[in-house]
């Protein structure tokens, strides 16, 4: 269950949305293929100007970023689970099995870098990850790591994904954005 029992800004339904918001939302288009619209999607439509310059840097990150899908949805669950981001975290469950991540590998995100049976590339990330949540900042040790597997490009897009989702989380969780039909959270 998300940290609030409640959403603290409930989604808005399609009738509460002007037709700008509407049309930007529609069904199909920002529903994760599912073919409808996500409840983060709802949420951030209460703030319709900064939902549409806020979809623009998301979809970089999400889906336009030199990042490979799987090792951005690693950097990605780890910050859910750091950030206690249950809506977060089973999101992208959902996509991180869908871009390459075993139901092993997801369950050991919660274990961190340290856990056995990641490879150095991926202890890397998680370890990076960790240390840009809780620091801000990447040591060298961690830089240098990374630098061995990855160009500049996808250094950046790196430390901007794990923002991006710091930032989604703390969103998440302060809204109180409740989790979608269909998707588990940290039990599932």
């Amino acid at each position: 269950m998300p940290r609030l029992a409640s959403p603290r800004l409930a989604p808005l339904s399609d009738e509460e949305m002007d037709a700008d918001t509407r049309a930007l939302l529609g069904a199909g288009t920002i529903g994760a293929g599912r073919g409808r619209v996500l409840n983060i999607f709802r949420t951030l439509a209460r703030h319709p100007k900064l939902l549409k310059r806020w979809l623009v840097f998301g979809n970089h990150v999400l889906a336009k970023s030199s990042l490979g899908a799987r090792e951005r949805e690693l950097a990605i669950l780890r910050v859910g689970w750091i950030c206690r981001s249950e809506y977060e975290w089973g999101q992208h469950v959902v996509i991180g099995r869908a871009s390459g991540l075993s139901d092993a590998e997801i369950e050991r995100i919660a274990s961190g870098p340290d856990a056995p049976g990641w490879s150095e590339l991926d202890r890397w990330i998680l370890r990076g990850a960790d240390e840009l949540v809780q620091d801000h900042f990447l040591s060298d040790a961690t830089w240098q790591g990374l630098s061995a597997h990855w160009n500049t490009e996808q250094l950046v897009d790196f430390v901007f994904t794990v923002g991006q989702y710091t930032l989604v989380s703390m969103a998440l969780n302060s809204f109180g954005v409740q989790l979608d039909a269909g998707v588990k959270g940290f039990g599932g």
